[in-house]
């Protein structure tokens, strides 16, 4: 059943943060998994999660920095995965698979924005290899921990998703010129539809899927750009410190963390799913200008979601 676009009116708002959307939650015995998750927002879900008495596996890239920044916090592992290199991802979900523990929480917090064009190893553009296609895999290898009822797929998406759809003509920037944010936004836009379709195909196993806007936080995904971009964003204030302005979408790492968890763990969303979300409730659907709340048409589109997973499927050789 279609879960309809619109908000349920939550309790929280813009300004609540992770401590505050799990105050009465209780994961105990559970076991969550949150790429980037020692890192930014990321970190921050990491704790909250913690706190309320999961069990927490990190997946990362860099294991000395996941470490460090992991260090005393109990109930968290660091396992070794690369989100771009599909034999790492496998690798990954392989060793968890193993060890026997179903997955009641997934939270793909991992990505990167507007960098210089890369390509994996089968040649796709980097930011879509990233964002969108290692989750995907991810999902699909960890499918048997998954579908055991119960289970949410949370997809950190991007009000970034409204610069551009996918494009299925040339999803690779192989004819058009390549551009980082057209890249960065149709990535954003995939988050939103893998989260549509999956939860469509997941829903007769018991798995719930959703996608988000976070807010706009300044972490280290803005790594790749320049000063002057940045001060394009009038994201600092006098003192050359982030503003924060919770309704106008500027907020702190826990706060950017809130509408993840919420989506993981909400009594709320018992019995829906597929859609987007901000502010720790279910977005509207706005297309009016770019930068605006709500979610663009395109990214709740259900025949190109479909069409995505169908184009993910064909190019990862797996599928749930």
């Amino acid at each position: 059943m279609t879960t309809p676009q619109t908000p349920i009116h939550s309790g929280f708002g813009p300004a609540s943060n992770a401590t505050e959307v799990t105050e009465n939650v209780n994961l105990s015995g559970k076991t969550a998994i949150v790429t980037g998750g020692y890192s930014g927002i990321g970190l921050a879900t990491t704790r909250a999660l913690a706190r309320a008495g999961a069990e927490v596996v990190v997946p990362a890239r860099d294991m000395v920095k996941a470490k460090a920044a992991l260090e005393g916090l109990d109930g968290v592992e660091v396992a070794e995965m690369d989100l771009v290199d599909a034999i790492s991802v496998e690798r990954f979900a392989n060793r968890f698979l193993e060890s026997g523990r179903q997955l009641p929480i997934l939270i793909n917090s991992a990505g990167v924005m507007a960098s210089d064009l890369f390509r994996d190893a089968d040649g796709h553009e980097g930011q879509f290899a990233t964002n969108h296609l290692g989750h995907y895999r991810l999902v699909c290898a960890l499918w048997p921990a998954l579908a055991v009822g119960g289970s949410r797929v949370v997809t950190v998406s991007s009000r970034g998703h409204q610069i551009a759809p996918v494009d299925f003509d040339d999803v690779d920037f192989r004819e058009r010129e390549y551009e980082k944010w057209t890249a960065y936004g149709q990535s954003k836009t995939a988050n939103a539809l893998f989260a549509r379709e999956l939860d469509r195909r997941g829903q007769e196993h018991g798995v719930r899927a959703f996608s988000l806007h976070p807010g706009q936080i300044i972490t280290d995904l803005a790594r790749h750009l320049s000063k002057e971009e940045l001060d394009g964003f009038d994201a600092f204030d006098a003192d050359g410190k982030p503003k924060i302005d919770p309704e106008a979408g500027m907020k702190t790492v826990e706060q950017g963390a809130a509408t993840s968890l919420w989506c993981a763990t909400s009594p709320s969303l018992e019995g829906l799913g597929g859609v987007y979300c901000e502010d720790c409730d279910i977005a509207v659907v706005n297309d009016n200008e770019l930068g605006r709340k709500g979610v663009a048409s395109w990214a709740m589109d259900d025949e190109a979601a479909e069409r995505l997973w169908a184009l993910s499927e064909n190019w990862t050789g797996r599928s749930i």
